[in-house]
C-alpha cells in the first residue's frame, strides 16, 4: 500500500471555499485551483491508494474543501484541518471539524509564533482536552526550538497520535547536535516523524546525500514503524513550489537511500500510515 500523508490541495471559489490567512504576516496565496480531481489523476498514474489531505494555509480556517474531498472519496482522502490556537472557541471547531464534518485530525504551526509557546496557552487546554476526548491525530509544522512544547503534549495525552511534519527542519549547515530535540522526542512512543520535503532541506541534488544524516538519526531513533512518507502538491504544482514530481519522491525512498531495507521502505510508504489512520 502506498499512503502520501502530506498532500495541499485547494479551490478558488468564495464564499464556499475563500482564500486568505492562517498565521500572523501570512501573504502567500495561491493564483489558480490545485484540486483533488488532480491529485487523484496523479495518485491513479504512480498507484499511491491513499492520500491524506491537509488544509492549505493560504485557505483559511474554514476547512471546508478538504472535508468535502473527503467525503466525496471516502476510499482515497483523509482529512486534516487547521485549528487556529489563538481562537478562544477552537475547541468547539475541533468539535465540529470532527463529528460534523469527518475529519480525521488537524495540524499545528507552533514555529510561526516565535515569541510565545502557543500550543501550551492556559487557553488552549480546552483544545488539547477536546482533542483527547476524540482522539484525532495531529500534525506538527516544526523546527526544533518546539519541540519541548511537543514534549508536554505526548506525555500529557500518550494515547495520541502525534507527528512532526518535514523531519522537524533539519539544517545541513549547523552542527547534528541543533537537531538533538527532535531525535529526542523518540523517547515518547506516540510521536512520528514524517518524511517529507527532504529537497526543501537540501543544498544538494537528488538524492539529497546531505539530509541522509538526519533521516538515518531519525530512523535509528524513531524506527520504520514510526516513520511516514509525505510529499506535497498535486500535479503541476509541484514544481511550481519547488518541490520534487511524485516519481522522483517515490525514487527517492525506493532507492535513494540506501541504509534502509525492503521492509523499512513498505512501512515508510505506507504501512505505518495504514495503522495510524486504519486504511485497508
Amino acid at each position: 500500500m502506498l499512503v502520501d500523508t502530506h498532500v495541499h490541495v485547494w479551490e478558488i471559489d468564495p464564499p464556499k471555499y475563500p482564500v486568505g490567512p492562517t498565521a500572523p504576516n501570512w501573504n502567500s496565496y495561491p493564483d489558480e485551483p490545485g484540486t483533488a480531481d488532480e491529485l487523484l489523476a496523479e495518485m491513479d498514474e504512480h498507484g499511491v491508494d491513499w492520500a491524506v489531505l491537509v488544509q492549505s494555509s493560504g485557505s483559511t480556517w474554514d476547512n471546508g474543501y478538504i472535508a468535502d474531498s473527503a467525503a466525496r472519496f471516502p476510499d482515497r482522502f483523509v482529512g486534516h484541518g487547521l485549528i487556529d490556537p489563538q481562537d478562544a472557541d477552537n475547541a468547539a471547531q475541533v468539535r465540529y471539524w470532527v463529528k460534523e464534518r469527518g475529519l480525521a485530525g488537524f495540524r499545528f504551526h507552533p514555529m510561526y509564533y516565535p515569541e510565545e509557546k502557543i500550543l501550551l496557552t492556559e487557553q488552549n487546554g480546552p483544545l488539547w482536552e477536546e482533542i483527547a476526548a476524540l482522539e484525532a491525530v495531529i500534525q506538527f509544522h516544526l523546527r526544533a526550538e518546539e519541540a519541548d512544547q511537543i514534549a508536554v503534549i505526548a506525555n500529557r495525552y500518550p494515547h495520541l497520535t502525534l507527528i512532526l511534519d518535514h523531519l522537524g527542519y533539519p539544517q545541513v549547515d549547523l552542527d547534528k547536535e541543533a537537531y538533538r530535540p527532535i531525535v529526542d522526542l523518540a523517547r515518547y512512543d506516540n510521536v512520528h516523524v514524517k518524511l517529507s520535503d527532504v529537497a526543501g532541506h537540501s543544498r544538494t541534488s537528488y538524492p539529497h546525500a546531505d539530509v541522509h544524516p538526519f533521516i538515518a538519526q531519525v530512523h535509528s531513533a524513531f524506527g520504520a514503524a514510526r516513520m511516514i512518507w509525505g510529499t506535497g502538491y498535486p500535479g503541476h504544482h509541484r514544481l511550481k513550489h519547488d518541490w520534487p514530481p511524485l516519481a522522483q519522491e517515490l525514487r527517492l525512498i525506493r532507492e535513494g537511500l540506501p541504509f534502509l531495507r525492503e521492509e523499512d521502505k513498505e512501512r515508510i510508504l505506507g504501512g505505518t500510515a495504514a495503522r495510524i489512520w486504519g486504511l485497508t
